[in-house]
């Protein structure tokens, strides 16, 4: 198989994961997995390899094979995975599992190589800019930064007691986080660069974005500049598009006839993929909010989604 341009998957309850033609939305290639449902999906750097997060195992997939079998597998978790990343190079993998861990794991060699103990079932994690510093939310309502240089916990916050953090993200350039619970609020700190190396979290803004759940909240890419935007996905069946500047509302898509789980930006932020309890994944416009393409196929609700259509680094 010749290597895609852009690398579009989405996982479902009905134990499949599938790659699509972004642009027709024909579904070219499915893998079954059978033995647990798949949380997220992640494509590392290079196009090369979609990462599976499942329970309790991550599995890594050839983007450019018809191959059914994984090429690896990580194994240290002992319950959900619910969230992978990769650092910009693609040389780690790290993961946040309900078992209550933060890991990192050498693509290059076997096993786990560091952990950190959250203490509650971790649902979020994502890599600063920085490559340096991960950002992990929790269902107790903790984020906690864990410095991968001093190999501890260097910040520790609690926006709101007992409130589960859904999704974090952080802005391209460090500059801010925002974290979204499940009451529908966002909490938006600026990040500040301190004499150390440690990362200071200065409040900046507390939206209420959503009635329902918020599933996912996604800062927008480098390359969508000069507008910054926050989507956030909920269980209302929205996914709402913010300005950062001042946090007002741009626009409503609607479309979805259930949960929104997941969401990801183009490369260029000029358009968003969506995954829904509906079995659908969709693609949006971010120009006029209107839906461009259903990708129908899943039986059961879609609640992950992977896009990668940018240059390998």
């Amino acid at each position: 198989m010749s290597q895609p341009s852009v690398v579009l998957a989405t996982a479902s309850y009905d134990h499949t994961i599938r790659f699509w033609e972004a642009k027709s939305g024909r579904c070219y290639r499915t893998i079954q997995y059978l033995e647990s449902q798949v949380n997220r999906l992640e494509i590392t750097p290079d196009k090369r390899y979609l990462a599976a997060a499942g329970n309790p195992h991550i599995r890594l997939f050839d983007v450019n094979s018809n191959s059914p079998q994984p090429v690896m597998s990580y194994d240290s978790h002992t319950n959900n995975v619910m969230a992978v990343g990769f650092q910009c190079d693609g040389n780690w993998m790290y993961s946040g599992s309900e078992d209550g861990t933060v890991k990192i794991w050498d693509l290059r060699a076997p096993g786990c190589q560091r952990e950190y103990e959250s203490r509650a079932a971790v649902n979020t994690v994502v890599l600063h800019p920085n490559q340096t510093e991960l950002i992990s939310g929790d269902q107790n309502g903790n984020i906690r930064v864990w410095d991968l240089t001093a190999n501890s916990c260097s910040c520790e916050l609690v926006p709101e007691v007992d409130t589960s953090v859904r999704s974090l993200t952080v802005m391209w350039d460090g500059s801010m986080v925002v974290a979204a619970n499940n009451r529908g609020t966002c909490y938006v700190w600026r990040l500040l660069r301190g004499t150390q190396t440690m990362t200071n979290f200065e409040p900046l803004h507390k939206l209420q974005a959503h009635d329902g759940y918020i599933l996912k909240c996604l800062l927008s890419p480098e390359l969508c500049e000069p507008n910054r935007y926050l989507a956030t996905a909920s269980s209302d069946h929205t996914v709402k598009i913010w300005n950062v500047d001042g946090f007002t509302l741009e626009k409503t898509l609607e479309g979805h006839q259930r949960w929104v789980w997941d969401c990801v930006f183009s490369v260029d932020g000029a358009f968003l993929i969506t995954a829904s309890s509906d079995s659908t994944a969709r693609l949006w416009s971010m120009s006029n909010g209107e839906e461009m393409k259903i990708y129908r196929g899943h039986q059961k609700a879609t609640v992950c989604c992977a896009l990668h259509d940018g240059t390998e680094p």
